[in-house]
């Protein structure tokens, strides 16, 4: 029996193009369309799907045993029914996949017309899932080491005030104070990352001079550390329009890191991007360390990475880049010729103003 649709000649294009799985069926309950991706999962062909009953060609199991179609009735419910949201199944080869439907009830008498069908595979949720796991995990050991110190110290000094002179008072308060300081940073940190991932970040954009900027990041970091830091400015550089706390929490956190995970001199240098590459002011941070592998340098820009021993929270390259391209940037990494990585962003000349 050839089968009545209602799908516009280029439906089956249409579906194909999709990255998801989409399966059509009539008011009758017989499949209309299968997408070559949906019928991929299902273990069969779109041609062997059109003209099934949709409760054969989704004959997909839960953990136990119930199928879709018998557990969710589609064609059955109120009349107000127009969805069904999206669970997890099983395909018959024993993976996950998730399946949601849009039931259409068009007025006056609200009978179900159609039945359209998605999947997607589970393994991007089991894949979130996982980095919500691990973030948990993370934010949980960064948070407890300075709060474990605080609560110490602390207790000590509740338990033992009259005893300890001025001097082991004063070294006391301080390792609270510098530990409440982490504890702020790491907050600010997954702040900014919400912020990122959401597409929440608030820019307060302004002509700026980028080479006054560095110089006193520089002056500021190389105050707390022995470890040698130049920096050189191109003269005549333009003005750029960026958000001057979030170019400074970029710097900071560069150079910041050279310090930290690098060896010898940090050098910073802020010139003009050659006119043939782009209209843009360069930054480039290195340090004479080992320098990063390039199968790494990829993942130095994901949440929680971590190259060394050496502690930070791993989330300063991931804000880095999402600070950079939320300017118009861009960020890379490579090795120096003579050894140490070389972090360049490029900040883009616009109008000002």
């Amino acid at each position: 029996m050839e089968p009545v649709s209602d799908v516009p000649p280029d439906g089956q294009q249409l579906a194909d193009l999709l990255p998801e799985g989409v399966v059509i069926a009539d008011a009758d309950g017989r499949v209309t369309l299968a997408s070559v991706r949906a019928a991929q999962m299902l273990g069969t062909t779109p041609e062997r799907c059109v003209g099934q009953p949709l409760a054969e060609v989704l004959a997909l199991p839960d953990q136990d045993g119930q199928d879709w179609f018998t557990g969710n009735a589609p064609y059955d419910g109120l009349s107000t029914r127009v969805g069904i949201p999206e669970q997890s199944w099983l395909l018959p080869d024993g993976t996950e996949v998730l399946v949601a439907a849009r039931i259409h009830r068009p007025p006056p008498d609200r009978t179900v017309t159609a039945v359209a069908v998605t999947l997607r595979s589970g393994r991007g949720r089991a894949r979130l899932d996982r980095e919500r796991s691990d973030l948990v995990a993370t934010v949980a050991h960064e948070l407890r080491s300075p709060l474990t110190g605080v609560k110490g110290f602390v207790q000590a000094l509740l338990n033992r005030w009259d005893k300890l002179n001025d001097e082991q008072k004063k070294l006391m308060l301080t390792t609270v104070h510098s530990d409440s300081d982490r504890l702020s940073r790491l907050i600010a940190e997954l702040l900014d990352v919400a912020r990122i991932d959401t597409g929440r970040l608030q820019m307060y954009p302004r002509p700026s001079d980028l080479g006054l900027l560095v110089r006193r990041i520089v002056e500021s970091v190389a105050m707390s550390t022995s470890r040698p830091v130049d920096v050189k400015v191109e003269e005549g550089l333009p003005d750029v329009l960026v958000d001057p706390d979030k170019f400074a929490q970029v710097v900071t956190n560069l150079v910041e890191n050279a310090v930290r995970h690098g060896e010898g001199e940090v050098r910073v240098v802020v010139d003009l991007l050659p006119a043939a590459e782009g209209d843009a002011v360069r930054i480039e941070v290195s340090d004479q360390g080992e320098g990063i592998p390039p199968d790494l340098r990829k993942r130095v820009f994901t949440k929680f990475w971590t190259g060394s021993t050496r502690g930070g929270s791993g989330l300063g390259l991931y804000i880095v880049n999402g600070l950079v391209r939320a300017h118009g940037g861009t960020v890379a990494i490579v090795n120096a010729p003579e050894g140490g990585a070389v972090v360049t962003t490029t900040w883009p000349v616009g109008e000002t103003g």
